[in-house]
């Protein structure tokens, strides 16, 4: 296996759920598809979703919920069955 990153597109305010006290999109150990939604970016008060982009078990998360990242940051690796 190997892993893919997950990389923000756009800096913001990551967050692994879709409202404060809501169950994250995705746990770790998760399997997820190249469209499943793992977090949200936001911006100048819009939410930008971020996709795992492709499809595997989402291994570990690269920054915590909450936290300010930068573009191309990266957030998440997924183990994806390449070698």
């Amino acid at each position: 296996m190997s892993d893919a990153e997950v990389r923000s597109e756009l800096p913001g305010t990551f967050y692994r759920s879709p409202a404060p006290g809501e169950p994250p999109f995705v746990e770790e150990g998760q399997a997820v598809k190249a469209d499943t939604v793992i977090g949200i970016i936001e911006l100048m008060k819009q939410f930008n979703d971020v996709t795992a982009g492709v499809a595997g078990v989402l291994r570990a998360f690269s920054v915590t919920d909450g936290d300010a990242v930068d573009a191309d940051v990266t957030l998440a690796l997924i183990a994806t069955g390449g070698s």
